[in-house]
């Protein structure tokens, strides 16, 4: 994408729910994330040819465009929660309860397998990146719930399908291009030895 010229990126992605005041239909534009993924690639910089490069993921998600998805679910009325962590798990599978509610235990917010490693990849190319997680479901560790099934999240996520497409389509007109912030400067002072 940056090759094409894309500077900026919005990432939606589904997610089972980890806590019981997150409603099915819900959107969380998300702050965090938390990796529990193994053998994904999620680097450019892997210690061949380039400087050894580590890149700050303190504050993962572009601030800019995160604002722009809250602030137009606000205006259009879709319920949209500012900020919350994502656990981004391996997959193809839905946690077990008791991974689930280790996950809710920790504070994070919802659970997927698909928020991770797009946003730090990003990053090192010094892109914006946001996403908004679509809850689909509650998560099996979630209290008095029934264990997730694919149909259950594909019924949501259709039926909410079209609230996504209208958030998406009132974001990106207003998306500018970017200035210099934590984004688009990463790479500053993040290289070893250049």
């Amino acid at each position: 994408m940056r090759e094409l010229g894309v500077r900026r990126i919005i990432g939606p992605c589904a997610a089972g729910a980890l806590r019981a005041d997150l409603a099915r239909g819900d959107f969380v534009v998300c702050d965090q994330f938390v990796d529990r993924t193994r053998g994904r690639d999620d680097t450019f910089y892997d210690g061949g040819a380039e400087p050894v490069t580590h890149v700050s993921a303190a504050d993962p998600y572009c601030p800019e465009l995160r604002s722009l998805l809250v602030e137009s679910a606000r205006e259009l009325g879709i319920p949209a929660r500012d900020g919350g962590t994502v656990v981004v798990i391996q997959g193809p599978r839905f946690s077990t309860r008791a991974e689930s509610a280790w996950f809710s235990a920790m504070g994070w917010d919802v659970v997927n397998m698909t928020a991770y490693p797009e946003a730090h990849l990003a990053r090192e190319l010094e892109l914006c990146y946001a996403t908004v997680a679509m809850v689909t479901d509650h998560d099996a560790g979630v209290s008095g719930v029934e264990p997730v099934s694919v149909g259950e999240v594909l019924e949501v996520f259709e039926r909410n399908l079209a609230r996504l497409r209208e958030l998406l389509f009132a974001v990106i007109p207003r998306i500018e291009p970017p200035g210099e912030h934590l984004c688009t400067t990463a790479l500053r002072g993040a290289r070893i030895g250049a």
